[in-house]
This record gives C-alpha cells, sequence and structure tokens, in this order.
C-alpha cells in the first residue's frame, strides 16, 4: 500500500476535510496502480482543487504514452488467465470489491465531495451506487443465457462468447466513481481487463478504488488505474493497438476526438455515452406540486452536472406563469448554494457555465432565479440555481450543454409542438414527460429522440436496461446483456447431426 493511501483511507468526512486542508501546503500525491502494485511517480503533475474552497490539495500524476504502455502491456499479459478464470471466482470477487466499498462508504464519499465539490449527501448516493454496479454483474455472470437454434438440415447452432480482450475505461469528473465502476464492473465481470483513466479533475476516488482492489485480492494487472489528462495519457490510451476495445463516457468533442484517433484500428469496438441537453415536458394535467418537485430535481441535482439532468423545460401556455412562479418558490427553498447544491467543479467551468449566463443577459433572457456570478470568484465556485425565460430556441443557451445549475423554462401550445421543440437539437439523451394522461405517456415518450425516457419521474435505473443516447449523445449501450456486448465478441458455432 502506497503512504498516501495509508493517509487518505479509512477516515470520516471530518477527519478527510481536516487532512485535504493541511494538504494545500503539501499536497498529497496520487500514484498510479499497475500490474497490482503503486507506482512511484517522478513526472509532471496535474493539481487537483477542492472545488468548494479554490485550493488545491492534491497532485495528481499526468502519465506519459510509457506509463500507460507499462499499464497496457500488463492488462495484457493478465488477460489470458483472467478470460478463463470460472465466473464463479470471477464473481466472489466482485462481491469481495461490493463489500469493501461498503464498509468504507464514508471514506468515499468525504473524498468525492471534497474532490468534486458536491454535497456529501449526494456523494454517499453515488458510492451506494457505485457498490451496487459491482454486485449487479457478479449475479449477472452466474445467469447468463445464450441461444441454440436448429436449422431445417437438423444442424445444431449455438452462440457462443468469448472475452474481447484489453479495454480502456475512461470516465468524467461529474459522478467520478459511480461511472468508473459502470465500466470497470463489467469489464472484469466479462473476463476482460483493462487500463481506466478517471478524469484527472476527480481522481480520488478511483486512486482509493485501487487499495480495494488490492486488498480484494483481483489478480496483477487486471485492473490497472492510470492517471492525467487527454493529453497525452488518454490519447495514447485509446490508439494503443492492444487495446480491444475503448468504453467512454464525456463530453462530445472527446467522442469525436476518440473516433478520428481510433478510424484506422477497424475491429476495436467504442463505447460512447456522450452529453445530453435534456428535455422536460410539463402538461396541463400533470400534478402540479409533483411536476415542479421532479422538474427542479432534474434540472438542479449535483448542481446540474449530471448528463440526464432536465435542462431544457417546455410548460404548456395555460399553465406556464403557474408552474414557473411554482417552480421558482420552490427552487428558492430546496436547493440552497451549501447545502444541496454544491460548487462547480473547476474554475476553468465555473467561467465556461458564467459565459452562457453573459449570453443569455446580452440576448435579454429574463432571470427568474439567480444572476450572472461574478468574474472572479473568492472561496471556491459558487454558482447560484439560475432560472431563464425568454431565452430564443436558437440561442446557444438553449442549444447547447451548460452542464450547471442552470434551466431554461419556455411555453408551447400542443403536443405536436412540445414534441418538435424537445426533439430540436443536436443530443438526444434523455427527457422527462409529466403528465397524469395514460396514453400521452406512450404517445409522446415513444416519439421523443432519446435514448432514455423518464414519465413523472427521473434517474430510475434498472441495471439491466440499456444506457446510452441517439445523434450526438453517443453511440451503443451498455448495461445488462448490453454491456456483454460491449465487453465480449460472438461466434456462431454449427453442428451438423
Amino acid at each position: 500500500m502506497s503512504n498516501t493511501l495509508e493517509r487518505v483511507s479509512n477516515i470520516d468526512s471530518e477527519q478527510a476535510l481536516e487532512l485535504a486542508n493541511k494538504s494545500e501546503i503539501n499536497p498529497l500525491l496520487l500514484q498510479n496502480y499497475v500490474n497490482g502494485g503503486f507506482c512511484r511517480y517522478l513526472g509532471p503533475c496535474i493539481d487537483s482543487v477542492n472545488p468548494q474552497t479554490g485550493k488545491t490539495f492534491a497532485q495528481v500524476p499526468n502519465s506519459s504514452e510509457d506509463e500507460v504502455a507499462k499499464a497496457v502491456a500488463a492488462a495484457k499479459q493478465a488477460f489470458p488467465l483472467w478470460s478463463k478464470t470460472p465466473k464463479s471466482q470471477r464473481s466472489c470477487i466482485l462481491n469481495r470489491i461490493a463489500d469493501l466499498i461498503a464498509a468504507r462508504r464514508e471514506t468515499f464519499a468525504a473524498w468525492e465531495s471534497i474532490d468534486q465539490g458536491k454535497p456529501l449527501a449526494r456523494a454517499r448516493v453515488e458510492i451506494e451506487r457505485a457498490e451496487s454496479n459491482f454486485r449487479y454483474f457478479a449475479g449477472y455472470i452466474l445467469h447468463d443465457e445464450g441461444a441454440a437454434r436448429m436449422t431445417d438440415d437438423n444442424c445444431l447452432t449455438y452462440e457462443h462468447r468469448s472475452p474481447l480482450g484489453v479495454f480502456a475505461l475512461i470516465s468524467p469528473w461529474n459522478m467520478p466513481l459511480y461511472l468508473l465502476t459502470w465500466k470497470i464492473a463489467p469489464c472484469i465481470a466479462f473476463g476482460c481487463t483493462g487500463v481506466a483513466k478517471p478524469s484527472e479533475m476527480t481522481s480520488m476516488s478511483a486512486f482509493l478504488l485501487a487499495g480495494v482492489f488490492q486488498e480484494a485480492g483481483l489478480p496483477p494487472g487486471v485492473m490497472n488505474i492510470v492517471f492525467g489528462a487527454g493529453l497525452p495519457t488518454g490519447s495514447a490510451l485509446v490508439r494503443s493497438p492492444i487495446v480491444r476495445g475503448v468504453s467512454f463516457t464525456g463530453g462530445t468533442a472527446t467522442g469525436l476526438q476518440i473516433r478520428k484517433d481510433t478510424i484506422e484500428d477497424i475491429g476495436k469496438h467504442l463505447s460512447l455515452e456522450l452529453g445530453g441537453k435534456n428535455p422536460t415536458l410539463v402538461f396541463p394535467d400533470a400534478d402540479m406540486q409533483e411536476a415542479v418537485k421532479l422538474a427542479a430535481t432534474a434540472g438542479f441535482e449535483n448542481q446540474g452536472e449530471i448528463c440526464l439532468c432536465g435542462s431544457r423545460i417546455y410548460v404548456e401556455r395555460t399553465v406556464f406563469d403557474d408552474f414557473v412562479q411554482k417552480f421558482v418558490a420552490y427552487v428558492s427553498a430546496s436547493y440552497k448554494v451549501g447545502e444541496r447544491v454544491g460548487a462547480v467543479v473547476s474554475l476553468a467551468h465555473y467561467h465556461k457555465v458564467r459565459s452562457y449566463l453573459v449570453q443569455a443577459e446580452k440576448e435579454g433572457a429574463h432571470f427568474a432565479l439567480g444572476e450572472v456570478p461574478v468574474e472572479t470568484p473568492a472561496g471556491g465556485y459558487w454558482i447560484k440555481p439560475t432560472i431563464l425565460t425568454g431565452v430564443s430556441t436558437s440561442s446557444v443557451v438553449m442549444r447547447e450543454e451548460i452542464f450547471g445549475p442552470v434551466v431554461t423554462i419556455a411555453p408551447f401550445d400542443a403536443e405536436e409542438e412540445a414534441i418538435s421543440l424537445a426533439n430540436d437539437n443536436p443530443n438526444g439523451l434523455a427527457a422527462v414527460v409529466l403528465t397524469r394522461d395514460g396514453a400521452r405517456m406512450r404517445r409522446v415518450a415513444e416519439q421523443l429522440e432519446a435514448g432514455l425516457v423518464w414519465v413523472n419521474c427521473w434517474l430510475v435505473r434498472q441495471l439491466a436496461t440499456p444506457f446510452g443516447g441517439m445523434k450526438s449523445s453517443g453511440t451503443g449501450r451498455e448495461g445488462g446483456s448490453y454491456s456483454r456486448d460491449v465487453f465480449t465478441t460472438v461466434r456462431t458455432v454449427h453442428l451438423p447431426m
């Protein structure tokens, strides 16, 4: 175990915060986890900043191509044995990993809050979901089924699946542990090996997870964790000819770059879950009290830094004014900065979110709640929940993913217009429909260009269902058998009778 890991493990939230504050002078140094051990790192580092204070508390390796190559080589070496390891043994290790995460839930949540800026309560929810990812796939592989058929000429055909190989697993900064484990758990469950790269802005929980792998007895090289930015680390990882698949969650621009970097390796599997600019449709027959609550939760949870957040709200004109009034009152009372609303992840992201609000102000949008934040923040990257009306449908504020505590509200006059407005966006990740009309639920939901549609709920997940988006929101699906399709290759075997 590394010295840094010893210091940050098995402590509660108050102890973690105290350690983070003390580390402003001598930051904690994270280390790559390769071939079952932590590597001494002497290269350039990236500052990891506590968004709630704006102070550096850790330094993250910006791993070179050579360091990535060592991790990939370790995964390649581990693959033959791990791919042949019985499913029952893989399942036991997955459950041990889940048990250790559960035992250290408070430690993981504390560092996730410090590292990403989210409230501690929100971090606890995400750690529980990370634990669930391992438990789900530990069970799935024990009950997996294939298909067998007979041809007309009495030939038995059956599907045979085998692990694909070494994977690059790259996750974003908004839900660091949850989204990283959504990739790691199925990767090792289905017999693949991998190299995981968390966001350079939120690496602490991945560092803690490496210690869990070591303690759980995951064989060396099966899962390696390297830290660093997209360049050079991420690019070197996805371009490696040894890597046979890439599972990426993050921005659309990065997803496009991954496609460019891998275009000549036609056999490399790509699963890309990209950005969203998701609509919430409010019809007049909805339970207005519940509609306000759900729309607010979908808009402002995790400071709006969830790819599934409903940042475009469309309300039928007959109830528009009433909805806006109640929505503003509810958000004002329920989403207070420093309580349910955390700090945005970085100074750069603070400026990005602010730039959209400056643009909205220039275009004459009405700030029903919130304001343009100060240009130079002091004491952390805090942005108040902001509700905008009067924004043009052609505005970048309405069309581009802001990824912050900002929502727009616009009216519509008919169901067909609501569907058209919802679909009028390059993205197609998620949508929310709020109505009590059973026929409308299906009629509208089945016409929305979104990979996930929630009716009168939000962020409800069953891990067997497909997760992914349409249009610019990505390619591929993950979850249950869909994750099996990502991490395995299938051949059809024909046996004549």
